[in-house]
């Protein structure tokens, strides 16, 4: 105890010296109070003329005042000095310290958000690449705008080669989405072209159907029927623009426009020459007042008029037939009784429900069973339909009064509906009260029948989705957003544990398995947010299943590899292979190998695909050089080609006989194999017009021996040697002997005007001749036949002999101008 108490009396003792030794020592401090103060102003100084960081630090630990001290430290910026002084003001500056202590806690604040802002702009670049390869088009562009939004936040803190990452994934999302919006729209614009042409198909065909059961007594419009051809023609000419139409449909087009102009062909002749078939057939009722010119006439307009089979033939058109003495028709070939008589029954009863469904004003019942009706009418031979051709008739009308009715009956009404919907659209209301307003007004509009105004239709549709967009929001956030993303994530796994537990890895589609893992990983993304304790079992159970799915998909990736491999080795051996051509096959069959191999890493596959495509090219690149080679030989060819085409290019029709032939010899021994297309052509085309000039020149020497054997057996000189041999048969054969009407006949198959005088018996021969069934010659074969028939018979029949050189003029005339022709 006496110890332990000296010890604490020492202590104080100790401690009560202090102050005498401060006393003791006071004339020091005074002393140095003006070196303080120099040192102070000094430091002062030193502060205001921008000093290092080194200095800073210093002041900031040896500075004569606090406020000298905290301003030094309150300036420093670099890392080192601040840890340094932070370490030496610890215990003995307080304010210093936290000044320190406070910069540096900035520093690393700052720090670690420019990390997460690299870290965030490192993401985005990542989602916006893998969106950019995606396969995944569902929101791709509200995911695309997501990125964006997220990237204008970022944008000024990202680096040049990150802007640009980040900039190409977006360029090519957008690409992507231009590519989805076109593909939407050509959809679009092919579905309403399908639509257009089917109503084209229907007007067509309905017209058709209606035309047939137009009466006699009534003739359809012109007008009409010429502005429907000309309306639908352009619209199936707009609907069929750019787009494939299938053969079936465009040949059932083809086919009623064909029956349709017809049908207007024959009635604008009948309207054009109505006046002239009044006149003849009111010769009818005189008949033996007709002269044959007449019925002739006749029997030519109706060849003109040509009204086409299975339409009732105008009463204005009956009379002229029976002038013309038109054959009867065929009788129509033997039909099925049974057949008919069922037919019949069937569409009896078809026209009793159609007349009840038009009677009850259901105008889409009443559409379906026409149809049926209809085809049934068509079906039936003209025996079994006459009696219903007028019900029919009758109920064609009544349905397009009901469609009409209808239309007008509800148009105002869905107008209205549509009104009502764009005023629900702007009114802030309760959403569930909204939503109900909007399902009712869309009943109304079902209950209406729908619309055939597809303008009108998209006018209520755009209605109701504006209608509807705030209350998406309301009943998405009132559902439990994260609740359902929960139960999403469980079904994920429950379809996923599924899959694997009946997966049978020796018969499975890996590509689909694939998709099925490449699926499952981006739907439980999309399933966000979630909440994050509720999560976490689910989360260790998807990515169990995951791991169970990716180790055969690895192997399967790996053995693909290999086989792959193995292509690029065989590819690589063909680079050098013998004969050209065979390697060039094994390297398709090779492609067509790779494309049948299954899945694969993708950098791997990057890889081996370069390798593979480059030996593919190599193969393909001693191809081009033969190529080039052939196009060498070709152009060398067509340059001794174009000499031998400007050596015969002087030949006219003017040049003799015997240069042709030898100007197409010189074309024959061009070897047309080795020349490129363009001249190819050049050369066949030379060879057609010089054959043309020789065959002209052969004909013109064959008109003017003939001309000479007509002057010679017209001055009795016999010439028989110089005529052809078939002649002498030709002349047998004919029993003409009159020399002018040889003349005239040949005159008529020539073509060249009789004169005057003979106009007469011009006319009577053309009468025989048409009687004959004979005609005009439009067969030049059969024109130069007949023309030989009538010189053989004057030079060597004897005609000739009687006729004057005036005649023998008019027939040599006449030669001349076959020969022209």
């Amino acid at each position: 105890m006496a110890a332990f108490i000296q010890k604490l009396f020492k202590s104080r003792k100790t401690t009560e010296a202090t102050p005498n030794q401060r006393k003791a020592t006071q004339p020091e401090p005074v002393e140095q109070e003006d070196t303080r103060t120099d040192r102070r102003e000094e430091q002062l100084k030193t502060l205001e003329s921008a000093p290092s960081q080194d200095v800073l630090a210093k002041l900031a630990i040896e500075g004569v005042t606090a406020d000298i001290r905290q301003s030094a430290a309150g300036r420093l910026t670099d890392e080192a000095s601040l840890q340094d002084v932070q370490k030496q003001a610890k215990g003995r500056d307080k304010g210093v310290y936290q000044i320190v202590k406070l910069a540096l806690q900035q520093r690393r604040e700052e720090q670690a958000r420019l990390d997460s802002i690299s870290q965030t702009i490192a993401t985005l670049t990542r989602h916006a690449q893998d969106q950019a390869k995606s396969d995944d088009t569902k929101l791709y562009e509200a995911r695309l705008d997501a990125l964006l939004k997220q990237w204008t936040e970022v944008e000024t803190h990202a680096s040049p080669e990150q802007a640009q990452a980040f900039l190409e994934a977006v360029h090519l999302c957008k690409e992507r989405i231009a590519a989805l919006q076109s593909a939407a729209e050509d959809e679009k614009r092919q579905r309403e072209q399908k639509l257009q042409r089917q109503e084209t198909l229907d007007l067509l065909t309905r017209t058709l159907d209606e035309l047939k059961s137009q009466p006699p007594e009534t003739l359809p419009s012109l007008a009409s029927l010429d502005a429907l051809q000309k309306t639908q023609e352009n619209r199936w000419l707009e609907a069929t623009r750019d787009t494939a139409v299938e053969k079936q449909e465009q040949k059932a087009y083809e086919n009623a426009m064909l029956a349709l102009r017809n049908y207007l062909s024959s009635v604008r002749r009948i309207t054009q020459e109505r006046e002239t078939i009044a006149e003849l057939g009111a010769l009818l009722e005189r008949a033996d007042d007709a002269t044959d010119e007449q019925r002739a006439q006749a029997k030519t307009l109706v060849a003109e008029i040509n009204w086409p089979e299975g339409y009732p033939i105008p009463a204005l058109l009956e009379p002229l037939r029976k002038l013309a003495g038109k054959r009867k028709k065929p009788a129509e070939p033997r039909v099925d009784q049974e057949q008919q008589k069922a037919l019949t029954t069937r569409l009896e009863a078809e026209i009793r429900q159609l007349e009840e469904a038009l009677e009850a004003k259901q105008l889409k019942e009443s559409k379906q069973i026409f149809k049926t009706a209809q085809q049934h009418f068509r079906d039936l031979d003209q025996r079994h339909a006459k009696p219903y051709q007028a019900r029919m008739q009758l109920l064609t009308g009544q349905l397009r009064e009901l469609s009409d009715w209808q239309g007008f009956a509800t148009e105002p009404k869905q107008i209205a509906l549509c009104e009502q919907m764009e005023y629900l659209a702007e009114q802030p209301m309760d959403p569930e009260a909204k939503a109900e307003r909007i399902k009712e007004l869309q009943n109304e509009w079902r209950d209406l029948g729908g619309s055939s105004d597809r303008s009108l239709w998209s006018r209520f549709k755009a209605a109701s989705d504006k209608a509807y967009e705030p209350c998406k929001a309301y009943f998405s956030a009132k559902s439990g957003l994260k609740q359902a993303n929960l139960e999403k994530r469980s079904a994920i796994c429950e379809q996923l544990e599924s899959f694997l537990d009946n997966a049978d890895w020796s018969s499975i589609d890996w590509k689909a398995a694939e998709r099925i893992h490449q699926t499952a990983r981006q739907e439980w993304k999309e399933a966000w947010p979630v909440e994050f304790r509720d999560n976490r079992a689910v989360q260790k159970r998807f990515d169990e299943l995951l791991k169970r799915l990716e180790a055969p998909l690895d192997e399967e990736r790996r053995k693909n590899e290999g086989l792959k491999q193995t292509i690029v080795d065989k590819a690589q051996a063909l680079v050098e292979h013998e004969p050209l051509q065979e390697a060039m096959n094994q390297a398709k069959a090779l492609q067509g190998d790779w494309q049948a191999i299954g899945i694969t890493r993708h950098r791997e596959d990057r890889k081996l695909w370069q390798a593979f495509r480059k030996a593919c090219d190599q193969i393909f690149a001693r191809r081009d050089a033969e190529r080039s080679e052939q196009q060498q030989a070709s152009r060398a060819a067509d340059e001794t080609a174009q000499a031998g085409l400007n050596q015969v290019s002087g030949i006219s029709p003017e040049s003799d006989e015997q240069a042709v032939t030898a100007a197409l010899a010189t074309l024959k021994d061009i070897d047309a194999a080795t020349l490129s297309k363009g001249v190819r052509e050049q050369v066949q085309q030379e060879k057609q017009r010089l054959s043309k000039i020789l065959s002209a020149l052969r004909l013109q020497a064959k008109m003017a021996s003939w001309q000479s054997l007509v002057m010679a057996a017209t001055a009795g000189q016999s010439r028989s040697e110089s005529a052809p041999q078939h002649w002498a048969a030709l002349a047998e054969t004919s029993d003409a002997s009159d020399p002018v009407e040889l003349v005239i006949r040949a005159e008529i198959l020539c073509g060249v005007p009789s004169p005057e005088a003979d106009q007469q018996r011009r006319m009577e021969i053309q009468v025989q001749r048409l009687a004959n069934g004979m005609g005009s010659a439009d067969n030049s074969t059969d024109q130069m036949q007949d023309v030989e028939k009538l010189l053989a018979a004057w030079c060597l029949g004897g005609t000739g002999k009687n006729a004057d050189t005036e005649l023998a003029e008019r027939m040599n005339r006449a030669i001349a101008n076959l020969n022209e022709a």
